[in-house]
């Protein structure tokens, strides 16, 4: 009999936070895993967390888990996929502690990921986002500070968490100015700043009069807005917007969609791809290439330039009855 329980603790504090220095979003993220996993064996065995054994989560007990996730609580393939991803570490870990465990960690691991389909990114035209921006009560201290991080979200693209963990000492104005950030994977950039982000920001730093270390953007409390709240405020001020601008209504409007609002405004501005993946804080080039499909302006003119010269445009008329009984099913 081997608990779970000394591995998973070991896993946690030896190979994520010590050995791969783990950032504390996939610390949360695997910790959230494991919570949910947890609630659903105790849910269908009643054995508390405490006293699981390797034997309780075997392969089928994780497939029943991974289609819990799906058919009941509804999340979507690809963060069942990543659920995955954090059992599967775990079991990697434990083949190495827990070698008689050899054959049910094995069937654990070939579990495979779920294919997914990937639909369109959604992103704001021009005038979707100066509604959005313009949608805040700047006569209010909240409606000032909103719309300065909705403008640096739409220029800069930064991630959600990205923009919780901007500091007053992070903006660097006068020339050459720049938001410095620690994006994913511990990777640090820097993103240039325009002319109008610069002087939003300038009037709104002035007012914040934060010292360097402090939230840039800072809740009522003082401490930074976090990630659930800037989700919450840009839904609202889309909401907001669609009234006088009712091409948002039908979309669905969250930080994300800034960021790819930012990618699109770069690749219609002439930008090239790896540009834009360094922008972004991307390491693969193939990454950004789902902005190029999302992109049917660039693909109208490239359809443009393939139209043969000195020709009318007609529809495809069949010169045979048969044919023309085909081309009508």
């Amino acid at each position: 009999m081997t608990l779970v329980a000394p591995t998973l603790q070991a896993f946690f504090t030896e190979r994520l936070m010590r050995q791969r220095q783990a950032s504390p979003h996939t610390v949360a993220a695997y910790r959230d895993t494991f919570r949910l996993l947890f609630d659903y064996v105790a849910e269908t065995t009643h054995v508390p967390p405490a006293k699981l054994d390797f034997a309780d989560l075997d392969a089928e007990k994780i497939a029943g888990f991974l289609a819990h996730l799906e058919e009941v609580r509804g999340v979507s393939a690809t963060t069942r996929n990543a659920r995955l991803a954090a059992l599967r570490s775990l079991f990697r870990y434990a083949s190495f502690r827990h070698p008689e465990h050899a054959e049910l960690i094995s069937r654990v691991l070939a579990i495979p990921a779920k294919r997914s389909d990937h639909p369109l990114v959604t992103f704001l035209d021009r005038n979707e986002l100066d509604a959005l921006v313009h949608a805040p009560d700047r006569t209010r201290w909240i409606g000032r500070r909103d719309h300065a991080l909705l403008v640096v979200a739409v220029q800069t693209g930064l991630r959600v968490s990205e923009i919780v963990g901007l500091r007053c000492g992070d903006v660097v104005m006068g020339r050459g100015a720049h938001v410095r950030v620690m994006g994913k994977g511990r990777k640090e950039r820097v993103t240039p700043l325009s002319t109008h982000s610069v002087s939003v920001l300038q009037a709104w730093c002035r007012e914040r009069g934060g010292r360097a270390d402090e939230a840039l953007f800072p809740a009522p409390s003082g401490g930074p807005l976090g990630r659930d709240a800037i989700r919450k405020l840009v839904v609202k001020y889309a909401r907001l917007a669609a009234g006088s601008c009712p091409s948002l209504i039908p979309k669905q409007v969250g930080v994300h969609t800034l960021r790819h609002s930012c990618a699109m405004n770069l690749l219609h501005a002439g930008v090239d791809l790896a540009t834009i993946a360094l922008w972004l804080g991307h390491e693969d080039l193939r990454t950004v290439q789902h902005y190029l499909h999302a992109d049917l302006a660039l693909k109208e003119r490239a359809l443009a330039r393939t139209d043969p010269p000195n020709t009318r445009p007609g529809r495809y008329r069949p010169s045979d009855p048969l044919l023309a009984f085909l081309e009508g099913l």
